[in-house]
């Protein structure tokens, strides 16, 4: 049998505050912004612990969600509801951001043999803003420090109509469905950036440029939009995948730190489209209707 994957989700709650001792004052607050307010802030976060291995002949298990269970209680009683700049030995020398948490964490959890071989973690700051480290980007770095993936969310609402000009008015039916009428969607854009952790600043990329980025090309082009009427769709149709695309060709030059691994867009509950650029590997397949 091949491996089996499991994931266990814990939550935690903990404050921080991100501020570069050798930085004066006005450098802190111009990279950090509100996040360098004294004495700190905290979140309410969610660690995913993904584990892989062969099941057990005799227990039928990947690992013992007991063991595991009693690791993390473990793991965290040293973050949770705790101030980490003060609280805890880990951030004396780097600032506590969300990748410098996630790294501190795989590195601990590493040492636990007994919960098989670690294979992700994923840590939420909230609901918008995750960042990710597996055990294949750890091996990519040859034994030093991982590369982490961060991934932040952005919403916007647009109508459209999934129609081509190539098609009949039945064709476009029989292909589209009741999408070859006028329709719309609440979605949900998520992009992904790659890339070493900065020793000074904690973080991959700089979060509010990345923001403006995606606002300024992304958000403020579609969002309450007709998306018909968006020149990039004059000659094809206005697709989930062709949206995908788009917006990685809108960013994929404009990424100022990091590197841009994949954009993934949630159209409905049960239809996500994810892309990577010309080259990369194949996205995740979709589900679900237009």
């Amino acid at each position: 049998m091949a491996e089996v994957f499991l994931t266990k989700r814990v939550e935690f709650a903990a404050a921080h505050r991100y501020h570069q001792e050798a930085w004066d004052q006005g450098r802190n607050r111009a990279v950090f912004g509100a996040c360098n307010n004294e004495p700190g802030h905290g979140h309410n976060y969610l660690l995913e612990v993904t584990v892989a291995g062969q099941v057990d002949s005799t227990s039928g298990m990947v690992v013992n969600l007991h063991d595991l269970k009693k690791v993390l209680e473990q793991v965290l009683e040293e973050f949770d509801h705790k101030h980490l700049n003060l609280d805890t030995p880990y951030f004396k020398d780097r600032i506590p951001t969300t990748e410098n948490i996630a790294l501190v964490l795989w590195g601990i959890l590493t040492t636990y043999p007994i919960i098989g071989r670690l294979e992700k973690v994923r840590l939420y700051e909230d609901e918008d803003l995750f960042v990710e480290i597996s055990a294949r980007t750890d091996r990519a770095r040859g034994g030093g420090q991982p590369e982490v993936r961060l991934t932040k969310c952005y919403h916007f609402s647009a109508a459209h109509r999934a129609y081509s000009t190539q098609l009949s008015g039945e064709e476009n039916l029989r292909v589209f469905g009741k999408c070859s009428h006028p329709n719309g969607h609440n979605y949900v854009l998520s992009v992904t950036i790659r890339g070493a952790v900065d020793a000074e600043t904690g973080m991959i990329t700089d979060i509010p440029a990345l923001d403006h980025v995606v606002h300024d090309r992304v958000v403020r082009r579609l969002d309450h939009q007709d998306l018909n009427h968006d020149p990039d769709f004059s000659t094809r149709p206005t697709t989930g995948e062709n949206l995908t695309a788009l917006i990685w060709d809108l960013l994929a030059k404009s990424i100022a730190a990091g590197s841009l691994e994949r954009v993934g867009l949630v159209q409905a509950r049960d239809l996500f489209f994810e892309y990577r650029g010309a080259g990369a590997e194949c996205p995740s397949p979709s589900t679900g209707g237009r």
